[in-house]
C-alpha cells in the first residue's frame, strides 16, 4: 500500500512536532473531514510537510520534488508523495494528483515550488493548485506557516483559512492570484 510509511509514522511525527516545536494550529477545522481538497499554503522548511500531517487526521497525499526520489525512492513512495518535476510541466504527476482528488482524497501543495529564502512575503505561486481544483472540482483550503521552527518553543504556528471553489473558470491567472492573496491575508492575520 502506497500510503504504509505515512500510516506508521504519523502519530510519531505529530508528537514530535507538538513537542519539540510546541506547534500552534488554528482553524485546522476548516480542513473537510470528508471528501477531496486541496491544501495550498507557503514553503518555509522541510518541516512544513510534518506539520501539515499533524493538523489533521485524514491521510494528506503530497507533491513533493523529484530530486527527494533520488536518495530515497523507496522511503518517499511509500510515504505517498507524488514526485515533481519543476523544470517543466509534469503531466504524470498531475494526473497522479487528479486521481488521488477523484478519490475523495487530500493533496498538499506548497505553490511556491520552494522555499521561500527572498524578502518578500511570499514567492509567486505556481499554477499546479488552481489547476487541480478546476479539473477535479475540489475546494482549495489555503494556509499560511508563521514563524520559524525553534526547539522547544511555541515559535511556528500554522492558520487555515475557508475553504474555497475556483469561481472564473477562464482565466486561471486571476485564480491563481486570488489564492496567493488568501495566503497573504492569512500571512498578515487579515
Amino acid at each position: 500500500m502506497k500510503q504504509k510509511m505515512y500510516r506508521i509514522l504519523r502519530p510519531i511525527i505529530r508528537f514530535l512536532m507538538k513537542t519539540f516545536y510546541c506547534i500552534e494550529i488554528i482553524n485546522n477545522d476548516n480542513i473537510p473531514v470528508s471528501g477531496n481538497c486541496i491544501l495550498a499554503g507557503n514553503h518555509k522548511s522541510n518541516f512544513d510537510g510534518f506539520l501539515l500531517l499533524s493538523c489533521t487526521k485524514r491521510t494528506i497525499r503530497f507533491m513533493a520534488k523529484k530530486e527527494l526520489f533520488d536518495k530515497f525512492p523507496l522511503f518517499f513512495k511509500s510515504f505517498g508523495l507524488i514526485p515533481v518535476d519543476r523544470k517543466r510541466k509534469n503531466k504524470e504527476a498531475m494526473d497522479e494528483a487528479r486521481k488521488v482528488l477523484e478519490n475523495n482524497e487530500i493533496i498538499g501543495i506548497f505553490p511556491e515550488g520552494t522555499f521561500n529564502k527572498t524578502e518578500y512575503i511570499v514567492m509567486p505561486f505556481k499554477m499546479g493548485a488552481v489547476k487541480l481544483a478546476l479539473d477535479t472540482n475540489s475546494p482549495i483550503v489555503p494556509f499560511a506557516i508563521i514563524n520559524n521552527y525553534k526547539l522547544f518553543r511555541r515559535s511556528v504556528k500554522i492558520i487555515f483559512g475557508k475553504p474555497y471553489y475556483i469561481t472564473n473558470t477562464n482565466d486561471l491567472k486571476k485564480e491563481n492570484i486570488i489564492l496567493m492573496n488568501k495566503v497573504i491575508n492569512l500571512l498578515k492575520g487579515v
